[in-house]
């Protein structure tokens, strides 16, 4: 299947009759150049950011009528973000157009981000969409921080997961826009899933406030980028892909032992992989540390999880909503692909993970940020790092965006 997704330069509200005639251009471009799926960022209509003007569905009904126009003149699905107005509440939402120019339906963010909550209702339930090419598993923006969201849409049918996004940036190097979305937990969300990953994002700068990373991207089902677009710079991506040729990963169960719990104090913690440095108190005092983690001993500290209980997105979360801080995942094999794991599994959770790479020799420390702390190597045989149950109930990622409420509202709309 070919598909587009379409990065914007950023617009506010009030100027989006001025941007529209462009984008439904783009939209032409992409269509006309073979794609037979059309993506569109996050608030694409009228603006991401709504401010303090109610919102009426008047205002954007015209460039609505246009994509619908437009989905059936060249026989694509077209997704686009939309604020959407439905019984007195507004949603913001991506609108799927079928290839006939119906509305074959639509998906309400469920995670709202940070401003997100001043104007717009969390959704309500969590559905693909049944289009002609396919059932569409649409998530919006910081859905995709909530590794059980996508899960969920995979599980109910969804055969590819697309995401209007608004990734921002926070400015910390103008060289290098960061958003952890777009530098890594896309790709984690389309191989843990088994299936293709397309997100397409803004560039620039909305109402001087806002600023946006770029890097639309299209992600195959094995979690490898097959196009990706720049930083700053309006851009069409395109690229074909397989669907339905991967299988999610999911593990066959998992149990949460009663007595995970979450640890009380902040303690120095010294891991290895090497038993024999197990029960060397000599090296804690050196270190000042209060435990040293091996595979052996880690449980008396950590909660020990295997391969498939991380690999799944719904696995270390099921320990998370029980209160548990601190996992340790001990591994013998690597695919290339343990570190984007950990890191992954450490930052949308907001815990602590240690891992034990046994096949490398190798034990690292990963912390609520999903950056590595410490880690052994070479002579290098015992590491330590400070593990702080502070930071891990610190769960705003922003303003009222709480991680650990997201995962709770994402697990009861799973059920």
């Amino acid at each position: 299947m070919t598909i587009s997704a379409i990065q914007l330069l950023a617009h506010d509200r009030a100027s989006l009759p001025r941007a529209w005639p462009p984008i439904a251009q783009r939209i032409t471009d992409a269509a006309k150049a073979g794609a037979q799926l059309v993506v569109l960022p996050e608030g694409t209509l009228p603006a991401y950011v709504l401010g303090r003007r109610p919102f009426g569905g008047a205002e954007i009904a015209e460039a609505l009528a246009d994509c619908g126009n437009l989905a059936r003149g060249f026989k694509i699905v077209l997704v686009v973000g939309a604020a959407r107005e439905h019984e007195g509440r507004v949603y913001n939402s991506a609108i799927v157009f079928d290839a006939d120019g119906e509305i074959a339906g639509s998906a309400d963010k469920h995670f709202l981000w940070h401003f997100d909550r001043q104007w717009f209702a969390p959704a309500e339930q969590l559905q693909p969409v049944r289009t002609s090419l396919g059932n569409l598993g649409v998530l919006i923006c910081a859905d995709g921080r909530i590794p059980t969201i996508a899960r969920t849409l995979v599980d109910r049918g969804a055969e590819m997961l697309v995401m209007p996004t608004a990734w921002v940036t926070s400015g910390r190097d103008p060289g290098n826009l960061e958003n952890i979305q777009a530098d890594l937990l896309a790709r984690v969300r389309a191989r843990e899933n088994g299936v293709p990953f397309i997100a397409a994002n803004k560039c620039g700068v909305e109402l001087q406030c806002v600023a946006y990373c770029g890097k639309s991207q299209i992600v195959s089902a094995d979690g490898t980028v097959a196009a990706m677009a720049g930083e700053t710079e309006p851009a069409i991506v395109s690229a074909e892909v397989e669907v339905g040729g991967a299988q999610p990963l999911r593990a066959s169960e998992v149990r949460v032992p009663s007595s995970a719990a979450r640890n009380e104090r902040s303690m120095r913690l010294a891991l290895s992989v090497d038993e024999s440095f197990a029960g060397n108190r000599e090296l804690l005092g050196i270190l000042e540390a209060d435990a040293m983690l091996t595979p052996a001993t880690a449980a008396g500290h950590a909660v020990c999880v295997s391969d498939d209980v991380v690999r799944d997105p719904g696995g270390l979360s099921e320990y998370r909503l029980a209160g548990v801080d601190l996992a340790a995942w001990t591994t013998h094999s690597d695919d290339g692909w343990q570190m984007s794991f950990a890191r992954a599994r450490a930052i949308e959770l907001h815990m602590y993970l240690v891992v034990f790479d046994l096949k490398a020799g190798r034990a690292y420390a990963v912390d609520p940020d999903g950056q590595i702390v410490c880690g052994t190597f070479d002579k290098y045989k015992v590491a330590s790092f400070t593990f702080d149950p502070a930071r891990t109930s610190q769960t705003l990622v922003a303003p009222g965006t709480d991680v650990l409420a997201g995962l709770e509202r994402a697990h009861a709309h799973a059920r």
